[in-house]
C-alpha cells in the first residue's frame, strides 16, 4: 500500500488543484452573473448594487453545483500532468507503486468531496436558490406584468368549483405558495375562455389564490382592475409543489418527503426521483472524473504531449457531460428509469477509466 506521507502529499496536491480551478470558475461565473443582473435591473431604481451582489451570491451555489465534476476532472488532469512533468510519478513507480496505488488518494478525496457536495453543499444551494427566486420575484414582479424578463416560467393546470384554469407564473417562492408575474386563464365546463387575469403576485390560501394588483379581462367587457382578487382552486401547497417548485430548490434531505407528497397527491415525482438519484450518484461521478483524468494524464512529458493530454481530457469530459444530459432528458421524459438515467454517467465513466488504465498499465 502507498505510504501515509506520500498518500497525503498526492491528496493535498489534488485537493489544492481542484480548489483553485473551482474557485477561479466560481469567481468568473459570479462576475458574469453580476453584470447580467445589473443590466436587467438598470431601470429599477429600488434595486441597489448591494442587492444585485446579494442575489448573485444566492444564485452562485446552484451554478457551481453543475461545475463541480469538471473542476474535479481538470484538477485531476493538472495534478497528474504536474506530477509527471516533475518525474515524481516516475519515482513512485521506481519504488514499486502501481498506478492503482497512487491514484487512490485522489479517488478518496473526490469521493469525500462528492459526499460533502451532496449532504452539505446541496442543502445550502437549495436554500440560496429559493432566496434568489424570492428576490428576483420582488425585482421583476413588483413593477411590471411582463413575463419576458425571466425565461424560467412555470405552468400549472387546476380544477375548481368555478371550472378549469391554467396558471402561468414568472417565478415561484415559498415552495410554490407565492407566485409573481401571474397570468390566469379561466375556462367554463365547455372549455370556453371566460376571463383572463393578470396580477403582480398570487398567494395560495384556503381554497383560493389571493391576487394583488389584478387586471381582469372578460371577453366582451372592458378591462377592470382590482387591488385584490380571488380565484378559486382545489390545490394545496403539497399538490402544487411538483408543478411549480424546481427540484434544484429542494434540498437532498427533503427530496424523499417531496417524492412521497407528490405521489400521494397524484402528481408525478419523476423529476424529484431523478434529482435524488443524481445526488446519490455524485460521489461516484467524481470518482469517474478522476479515473478519466488518470487515463489521459499519467504520462511522462519529457517529449511533449501536454496539449494532447489536455485536449483528450476536455473531449472526455464533454462526452460524459453530453451523455449525462441525454440520460437526464430521457429520465425526465419517462423513457428511462430515473435510477438508470442518474447512475449511467457515473458507472460508464468509471468503467471507461478503469478499462483504459488496465489497457495502458497492465497490458
Amino acid at each position: 500500500m502507498i505510504g501515509r506521507t506520500l498518500g497525503l502529499y498526492f491528496a493535498r496536491r489534488f485537493a489544492s488543484s481542484v480548489a483553485m480551478i473551482f474557485l477561479s470558475c466560481v469567481a468568473l461565473i459570479m462576475l458574469v452573473d453580476f453584470l447580467e443582473m445589473a443590466r436587467r435591473t438598470a431601470d429599477r431604481e429600488q434595486v441597489t448594487t448591494s442587492l444585485v451582489a446579494l442575489v448573485t451570491i444566492y444564485r452562485a451555489p446552484a451554478f457551481t453545483e453543475q461545475l463541480l465534476p469538471f473542476a474535479v476532472l481538470f484538477g485531476a488532469i493538472a495534478t497528474f500532468v504536474l506530477l509527471s512533468r516533475r518525474l515524481e510519478l516516475v519515482v513512485a513507480r521506481a519504488v514499486g507503486l502501481s498506478v492503482w496505488q497512487f491514484i487512490l488518494p485522489p479517488v478518496l478525496v473526490a469521493f469525500a468531496i462528492g459526499i460533502f457536495a451532496t449532504a452539505v453543499f446541496n442543502p445550502i444551494s437549495a436554500d440560496f436558490k429559493e432566496r434568489a427566486n424570492q428576490m428576483e420575484g420582488e425585482f421583476f414582479g413588483s413593477t411590471s406584468f411582463s413575463l419576458t424578463q425571466d425565461k424560467k416560467e412555470f405552468w400549472v393546470r387546476q380544477q375548481s368549483v368555478d371550472g378549469q384554469s391554467i396558471i402561468q407564473a414568472a417565478a415561484s417562492q415559498q415552495g410554490g405558495r407565492v407566485l409573481t408575474g401571474v397570468v390566469i386563464y379561466e375556462f367554463d365546463a365547455n372549455d370556453k375562455l371566460i376571463e383572463r387575469v393578470e396580477a403582480r403576485t398570487a398567494k395560495l390560501g384556503d381554497g383560493a389564490w389571493a391576487l394583488t394588483d389584478a387586471r381582469v379581462l372578460v371577453p366582451g367587457f372592458d378591462l377592470e382592475t382590482f387591488p385584490t382578487y380571488l380565484v378559486a382552486t382545489n390545490l394545496d401547497p403539497t399538490q402544487i409543489q411538483d408543478s411549480l417548485v424546481a427540484p434544484e430548490t429542494v434540498s437532498f434531505w427533503q427530496l424523499p418527503g417531496a417524492i412521497r407528497s407528490a405521489e400521494q397527491s397524484g402528481f408525478g415525482a419523476t423529476r424529484y426521483r431523478l434529482q435524488l438519484q443524481s445526488l446519490l450518484a455524485r460521489p461516484f461521478l467524481l470518482i469517474a472524473m478522476v479515473l478519466i483524468a488518470a487515463s489521459v494524464g499519467l504520462r511522462v512529458f519529457r517529449f511533449g504531449g501536454v496539449g494532447q493530454t489536455i485536449l483528450g481530457g476536455v473531449a472526455a469530459g464533454f462526452l460524459l457531460y453530453v451523455g449525462s444530459k441525454l440520460a437526464e432528458d430521457l429520465g425526465e421524459a419517462g423513457i428511462v428509469h430515473p435510477v438508470a438515467a442518474a447512475w449511467f454517467p457515473a458507472v460508464a465513466g468509471i468503467f471507461m477509466g478503469v478499462l483504459i488504465l488496465l489497457h495502458r498499465e497492465d497490458g
